[in-house]
C-alpha cells in the first residue's frame, strides 16, 4: 500500500513542480522583449555545391538578468501557450527582413503554428514583405512543429499568399517522427531541413533515408537542408547524399548580429 501511494504521489508532484516553472517562466517571458532580453543571433548556411556561405537562419535568443540564457526548447513552448509567441514572432521576423535588407544573403526564420492560426500575424508579415527592398524571394518561413498544426486549410491559404509574394516556405526537422515530405507537399514548401538526428546517424538505414527525402524532394523541385553538421564526416556524409545546402557547429555556431554582418560583408 506504501508503495502504492508513493507511487501515486511522484507524478504529482512532478506536475505542481512543472506547473510553478512554467509560472514563473510565463512571468518573466511578458515583457521579456520590452526590456531588451530578447535578442536575434543567426547561424550561416553553406551552399555545398560551391563551399559558400549564401543564407543565414534567425534564432531567438532569451538572457535573463538572473537567470542567465534560457534555452528556446525551454522558452518557445511556453510563449505558444501563454500567446507571448505573437509578439516574439513579429520581433523575429523584423529581425530576420532588416537583416535581409541589409545583408545580399537568404535569410530564415523560425515561424509557429500557433503564430500562422493568427491571420492578423500573415496579414502583418505580408505588408512588412510588400515593404522591404530586398526580392521576397530571400525569406524562408521554416514552419516548426512545437504544436500540431491546426486547420490546415487555412494555414495553407495564408501560405499561399505569402508564397505568391515570393517567400519561400521549408518544414523543419525533418526525420524527427513528426515532419515528413507528405507535409511539405500539403503545404506546398519549398525546403526541408533534415533533421540533426538523422545527420548525426551513420548508420546504413539513416543515409537511406536521407538519400531518398532528397531524391523525392528534388523531383518536387524542394531545396534541402542539412541541419546539426559537426564533424567533417558528417558534412561529407550530406554532401554525398545531394543535400543543397548544410549547417551546423562545424561551420559556424550561431552569432551576433555584429558578427554576421561582418561575415556577410567579407563574402559579398
Amino acid at each position: 500500500m506504501m508503495a502504492a501511494a508513493g507511487a501515486v504521489v511522484m507524478p504529482r508532484e512532478v506536475g505542481i513542480r512543472h506547473m510553478v516553472e512554467f509560472a514563473e517562466l510565463s512571468r518573466a517571458l511578458r515583457g521579456a522583449l520590452r526590456r531588451g532580453e530578447l535578442s536575434a543571433w543567426f547561424q550561416p548556411q553553406l551552399d555545398l555545391r560551391t563551399n559558400r556561405v549564401v543564407a543565414a537562419e534567425a534564432l531567438c535568443r532569451w538572457h535573463h538578468p538572473t537567470w542567465g540564457p534560457i534555452p528556446p526548447t525551454q522558452f518557445i513552448p511556453i510563449a505558444e501557450e501563454d500567446g507571448t509567441i505573437g509578439e516574439i514572432g513579429e520581433f523575429m521576423a523584423t529581425e530576420a527582413m532588416t537583416a535581409m535588407t541589409d545583408w545580399a544573403i537568404d535569410m530564415s526564420v523560425n515561424v509557429s503554428p500557433a503564430q500562422l492560426e493568427d491571420a492578423a500575424f500573415t496579414t502583418w508579415l505580408e505588408r512588412m514583405i510588400l515593404r522591404i527592398r530586398r526580392p521576397a524571394r530571400r525569406l524562408t518561413l521554416e514552419i516548426t512543429e512545437g504544436r500540431h498544426l491546426g486547420d490546415v486549410p487555412a494555414l495553407v491559404a495564408r501560405l499561399d499568399r505569402l508564397r505568391g509574394l515570393g517567400v519561400g516556405i521549408a518544414i523543419d526537422d525533418f526525420g524527427s517522427g513528426q515532419a515528413s515530405l507528405t507535409q511539405a507537399r500539403r503545404l506546398h514548401a519549398t525546403e526541408l531541413k533534415i533533421d540533426r538526428g538523422l545527420v548525426s546517424d551513420d548508420s546504413p538505414d539513416a543515409s537511406r533515408v536521407v538519400a531518398d527525402a532528397v531524391a523525392l524532394a528534388h523531383d518536387a523541385h524542394i531545396r534541402v537542408v542539412a541541419e546539426g553538421v559537426e564533424t567533417a564526416d558528417q558534412l561529407d556524409k550530406v554532401t554525398r547524399l545531394g543535400c543543397d545546402r548544410a549547417q551546423g557547429y562545424l561551420l559556424s555556431r550561431p552569432v551576433s548580429r555584429d558578427a554576421m554582418a561582418r561575415l556577410a560583408a567579407a563574402i559579398v
